[in-house]
């Protein structure tokens, strides 16, 4: 057998190594699932390419002191998490360093500072999710849960140990009930959404609810303490069943702020990371009361509305016209609206020239997608050259994707003038190989 000696954990949490050439230098490299920087193993490959290998460990030569036993019975076949066998302040440390390492090799930049890491509770806080059930006729079951690793067939999961207890416990039973149901080939996927004090499952259903499934879906919900939604066809079809009287929301005291949202709508999955990097984001942001704020991507406000307490005015842009009037209406619904404004834009497609329509703000808050904001710095590093006196002096920057925020760290700052100051990583999904981070830019008062 092959022994392989890791180095190091890539982007999807696999162990990295090389082989060695005939002189011994490092030859071509090895991914293998599931081993952990430090460790010798045995690997079989699976799937070779010219210049690497994807493998499964074997043998467990030498074991890592960070190693420690999975929390659910379901790790290594359910595709909801892949670090859970490290321990998680080294999964912490292991994203830190992904975060540097893409800065450095993408985008050719260095932050002045590392931050210390936003972390929080390592168990049960998956607030949103999205189950998919299938009904498995040669094994006579019905699944509802995540995906098998690499795989479309549904994970036979009996509990999950990053969902709340009250939804774990809910997994056996939404199985009983989905099997009772006439529908039982025509609902493909449960959206889990949980609220300050309603939890939301949302029925994706390809035809109307049959005979009797109305009286057990309302029997459930009253038992299990959930809003049942429907869905017929995309996202904005969904609508409250039963009980419609409840109303999702979320709270970040810290500003006084009560978010309403739909259980469709994109919201952080872990309500105690958001509080923390909310209040994080706008202590770096360094808002002063008579400042103009531009908070892009901003959907319903999540940030836009807590900086509305502290800044003279603040802008939010979108690019969903629903997204944006659901955000406004959360303002009002706030008593922020006064110093609150949104507006509908293609951020993927913004120029200079949009910028400066808009006028002189003095602090930037982006927060894009996994796409980054490409077209947004590059708009900035135009209006570096002609109209410097536009460029807001401090950018603070949250991001779901470091390979997309060390593309646009490089633009900021080799192409807009800009210094990054700071850069650290926020703990989102805990045993996940997601990495969300946040980083500061400031424009030196001369270049």
């Amino acid at each position: 057998m092959n022994t392989l000696n890791i180095r190091s954990l890539d982007m999807d949490a696999r162990g990295v190594g090389h082989l060695e050439n005939e002189d011994g230098s490092p030859g071509k490299v090895v991914f293998v699932d599931g081993a952990l920087p430090g460790e010798v193993v045995g690997f079989n490959t699976y799937r070779k390419k010219p210049s690497w290998e994807a493998a499964t460990m074997g043998a467990l030569v030498k074991e890592s002191s960070q190693r420690i036993t999975p929390k659910c019975p379901h790790f290594g076949i359910c595709g909801g998490c892949s670090m859970q066998h490290l321990e998680p302040a080294a999964q912490v440390a292991m994203k830190q360093r992904i975060l540097e390492d893409n800065l450095a090799h993408i985008g050719k930049v260095k932050s002045q500072m590392v931050m210390r890491p936003i972390y929080g509770p390592t168990w049960g806080y998956r607030y949103r999710a999205r189950l998919s059930v299938r009904n498995v006729h040669k094994k006579g079951i019905v699944l509802v849960g995540f995906h098998e690793k690499k795989s479309r067939y549904v994970a036979n999961m009996e509990t999950c140990e990053i969902l709340p207890p009250h939804i774990s416990k809910m997994l056996m039973p939404l199985r009983d009930l989905i099997t009772s149901l006439t529908i039982i080939e025509a609902l493909p996927q449960i959206e889990l959404a949980i609220g300050e004090n309603v939890t939301a499952m949302v029925l994706r259903i390809m035809q109307p609810l049959g005979a009797g499934d109305d009286i057990k879906l309302k029997a459930f919900a009253d038992l299990h303490q959930v809003q049942w939604w429907l869905q017929t066809a995309g996202p904005d079809s969904a609508e409250p069943y039963y009980p419609a009287s409840s109303s999702l929301h979320y709270l970040l005291p810290e500003f006084g702020v009560k978010m309403p949202f739909k259980p469709t709508d994109f919201t952080q999955v872990n309500h105690h990371i958001n509080r923390t990097l909310v209040a994080r984001a706008l202590g770096l942001l360094g808002v002063q009361k008579h400042e103009r704020v531009l908070d892009l991507f901003c959907g319903l406000g999540n940030f836009t509305l807590p900086i509305a307490t502290m800044a003279k005015e603040v802008v939010g842009i979108e690019g969903s016209a629903a997204l944006t009037e659901r955000a406004l209406d959360n303002a009002r619904a706030n008593g922020l609206d006064e110093k609150t404004s949104f507006a509908t834009r293609n951020l993927f497609e913004v120029k200079a020239e949009d910028f400066v329509a808009l006028g002189k703000f003095d602090r930037f808050l982006i927060d894009p997608p996994r796409d980054g904001a490409m077209a947004v710095c590059q708009a900035l590093g135009e209006l570096s050259q002609f109209a410097r006196e536009l460029l807001p002096q401090r950018i603070v920057y949250v991001s779901c994707s470091p390979a997309t925020l060390a593309r646009d760290a490089g633009i900021l700052v080799n192409e807009a003038g800009y210094v990054l100051a700071k850069a650290g990583v926020v703990n989102m999904f805990p045993h996940t190989s997601h990495v969300e981070s946040m980083a500061v830019f400031d424009l030196p008062e001369t270049l």
